[in-house]
């Protein structure tokens, strides 16, 4: 028989395979387009080589093609073959088909946006524009809301639109260094799937598998040294399809045969805790400092870490590491009472603190001269941050 479980690994499997096979042909095609990353361009690059920055596109149509690989299975497979709750919730495909529609068109714009902005140098208005355009779309169509205690439907979609954008941006900050952000955004998809799976969110959890499965097929190519980039198309992608997930589990059902804590409508911001924390330092700092937000250094947590002796490899570990320790660290949240619930967030901001520690204690590197840009909102994040 066939359960969920299975269909959650058989799903991140098959998302890894079509990566896999995508990203070395999208590597291939960057180069021989001239869509790369040229060495030099900024000192504070490493490669050697021109790099390809069509990463976005290869994780955009592996995780589409694994939708599709899933809705024909989930159409040609025979009931027999199925447990009892996977049969009895399959025809439910057919109702949320327009979501996943919207969701998947979503993704593909922002790709498209991003891959736009690598090749042409978008303005951040009309970038920041393109992000709400992106944003409203998973939110109107694709119905991913943030509607925990919020009242107000356009009040939930305002901080919908704003959660996908300030979660984009988060991301394109995080990818400072090879395999950074694309592990990062792994993990995370991957504990949203079991938050998913836990709540018996069978169609989420699927969704969070195929994203997971894309992104750590990426990754084999994307890890140090790595052979392609995924640009600020993989930025956005990675970052809308983290927001969206995000949005789309219940975290809280005051319904529930099993009471639990309200608190753990906090999951997700720890989830994604570390990349937003970063982001929030970075930007304390370059304020403190009198510089623009957008204009790009070192002073994130990774760039920390190799202050203290850690090679690059390491500092992603590391980085790695705490993403991990945090995002396990309030999945109990979601069964457990108020007690563990404050033992859990305690634990993560204690985590969070010595991030903070690590951020301010140790002695930042000298910021680019040539003015790299690293936000979202930027005129170029090519790579959005610059790699020593």
């Amino acid at each position: 028989m066939i359960t969920w479980w299975n269909i959650y690994l058989i799903t991140a499997f098959t998302g890894i395979v079509f990566s896999l096979l995508y990203t070395p042909i999208f590597r291939e095609l960057a180069l021989k387009t001239g869509f790369h990353d040229q060495p030099g361009q900024q000192r504070h690059k490493g490669h050697k080589a021109p790099t390809p920055l069509l990463g976005g596109p290869a994780m955009c149509l592996a995780l589409l093609s694994t939708i599709v690989v899933g809705i024909l299975f989930a159409s040609s497979v025979g009931k027999a073959a199925l447990a009892k709750n996977v049969s009895h919730n399959i025809p439910g495909i057919a109702s949320i088909s327009p979501r996943i529609t919207a969701l998947a068109v979503g993704a593909v714009l922002a790709t498209l946006l991003g891959l736009y902005d690598d090749r042409f140098n978008m303005s951040a208005k009309a970038k920041l524009g393109g992000q709400v355009v992106v944003a409203c779309v998973a939110v109107v169509w694709g119905g991913a809301r943030v509607s925990a205690f919020i009242g107000s439907p356009i009040l939930a979609g305002l901080v919908s639109i704003l959660w996908i954008i300030v979660v984009v941006n988060a991301i394109n900050f995080f990818d400072n260094m090879d395999g950074l952000a694309a592990g990062t955004a792994a993990i995370a998809f991957s504990l949203f799937t079991i938050a998913a799976a836990a709540q018996g969110q069978f169609f989420v959890a699927a969704f969070g598998a195929a994203a997971t499965g894309a992104v750590v097929g990426f990754w084999f190519y994307n890890h140090t040294p790595a052979s392609i980039f995924m640009g600020d198309s993989g930025s956005h992608l990675l970052g809308y399809l983290l927001a969206v997930t995000g949005t789309m589990v219940t975290y809280y059902d005051k319904t529930s045969d099993t009471p639990h804590s309200p608190l753990s409508i906090l999951i997700p911001l720890f989830i994604l805790a570390l990349p937003l924390f970063d982001a929030l330092a970075v930007t304390v700092i370059r304020l403190k400092k009198g510089k623009p937000v957008y204009i790009g250094d070192n002073n994130h947590i990774s760039h920390r870490f190799m202050k203290m002796g850690m090679r690059r490899s390491m500092a992603v570990l590391a980085t790695h590491l705490l993403a991990l320790a945090i995002g396990l660290g309030v999945l109990p949240l979601l069964w457990g009472d108020t007690a563990t619930t404050v033992v859990s967030i305690i634990q993560a901001v204690a985590i969070l603190m010595m991030v903070s520690i690590v951020q301010y204690a140790v002695s930042p590197s000298t910021e680019s001269s040539g003015g790299k840009r690293d936000s979202a909102l930027e005129s170029r994040p090519q790579d959005p941050e610059p790699r020593e």
